[in-house]
């Protein structure tokens, strides 16, 4: 499977968390539509299907990440 470059994921999980707070904060609808796009583009560039798996899986790859002792991911 292809991946993202690390810092187009980390673009991505900094967007993503910047609509959260901007919808939690004012709840546009502008705010939650580009939130869920840029949910959708982290699924399918780290091949998941949900954004918290997405997330997880974007941290992963991020410069400084590690595995945790024990994980599926570790090794």
């Amino acid at each position: 499977m292809l991946m993202a470059h690390p810092d187009v994921l980390k673009d991505l999980v900094e967007q993503y968390e910047t609509l959260c707070a901007l919808h939690a904060e004012n709840g546009s609808e502008e705010a939650r539509r580009r939130r869920d796009d840029v949910a959708y583009t982290l699924c399918v560039s780290t091949g998941t299907r949900d954004i918290d798996s997405a997330l997880v899986a974007a941290r992963h790859r991020l410069p400084g990440a590690r595995a945790a002792e024990g994980s599926l991911v570790a090794g």
